[in-house]
């Protein structure tokens, strides 16, 4: 159905949210009150998504991620099936909170483990949850010992934001290869706390300037809309118009092109979990009719 509506025939990586349920309740959070919300893919349901959009849109890659992908109870089975039957990549971005035992399982399956933080310490802990850095960071040493590839993700806010290079520093100490920088968009949990809004978008320039120089062996990847200027209006995909980069299915099944779109039930198609079926549901606001642009990520 996606490929009738918009023409695009091949979709390189999924991203599934398996469910909502987190063990976290960051200030950030873009689910806001669906962190509370039962909607969950079966692990059934998450197969069954996974063949449909290798087999129909040439898939060659799933992120999972939740809520807390880690307290998803089929996560063993969904990570095999994803490598061991559709040979496909498989990535997890999780917040890394004690999850060594059910990463020792997967870990031959899974080819890169990305944990989040959100600065040093008690920065990180305040925004996410008390002794979640520690955490982290013994997450990301175990998958260092179990051979696992790993990046980490950061949401600069106001709090965070001199923590960047810092935090990229003592990634490079535990073997992280990539650091993805994310814009605070005030959705979810963020509506409610605009004090962590960047209000000042020099700050931007600063900090990109000190990236440049830092001569950092990880490689950071940055949000452009954390830019004096912001990310450009459109984002036409390197493959032209019949591909795009990615899909995020929310534990409900609705599915969203744009991470613009996600946490606004701005999504156009929806995955009918019971017909294994992708339908077309269009709306005023949803991320086509608005034209919502995707992210644009860049190399510093």
């Amino acid at each position: 159905m996606i490929s009738e509506v918009t023409g695009i025939r091949r979709i390189r990586m999924l991203y599934v949210q398996l469910l909502y349920r987190c063990n976290f309740e960051c200030l950030h959070c873009f689910h806001g009150k669906r962190l509370q919300h039962a909607d969950a893919f079966t692990a059934d349901e998450a197969i069954n998504l996974l063949a449909l959009m290798r087999d129909q849109y040439g898939t060659e890659a799933v992120t999972l991620l939740g809520g807390e992908p880690f307290v998803y109870r089929d996560l063993t089975q969904v990570v095999q099936y994803a490598k061991r039957d559709l040979g496909l990549r498989v990535e997890i971005c999780t917040n890394g909170y004690r999850i060594e035992r059910r990463l020792t399982e997967i870990a031959p399956d899974l080819d890169l483990l990305r944990v989040s933080l959100e600065g040093i310490g008690s920065t990180n802990d305040h925004i996410r949850k008390f002794g979640s850095y520690r955490s982290a960071l013994s997450a990301l040493e175990i998958a260092q010992h179990l051979g696992v590839r790993t990046g980490a993700t950061m949401t600069v806010t106001s709090r965070n934001i001199e923590e960047v290079l810092p935090l990229a520093r003592v990634l490079q100490g535990y073997g992280v290869e990539q650091l993805k920088l994310h814009c605070l968009r005030p959705v979810g949990n963020a509506a409610a706390h605009p004090e962590l809004l960047i209000t000042e978008p020099t700050a931007y320039t600063r900090l990109r300037g000190r990236l440049d120089a830092a001569d950092l062996e990880i490689e950071v990847i940055v949000d452009e809309d954390l830019s004096a200027d912001g990310a450009p209006d459109t984002c036409v995909p390197d493959g032209g118009p019949v591909e795009i980069e990615r899909i995020e299915a929310d534990p409900r099944g609705a599915l969203t092109m744009s991470c613009k779109a996600v946490g606004k039930d701005s999504h156009a198609f929806w995955y009918d979990k019971l017909a294994d079926h992708i339908d077309h549901r269009p709306s005023p606001t949803d991320e086509l009719t608005l034209a919502v642009p995707d992210v644009v990520y860049g190399r510093v």
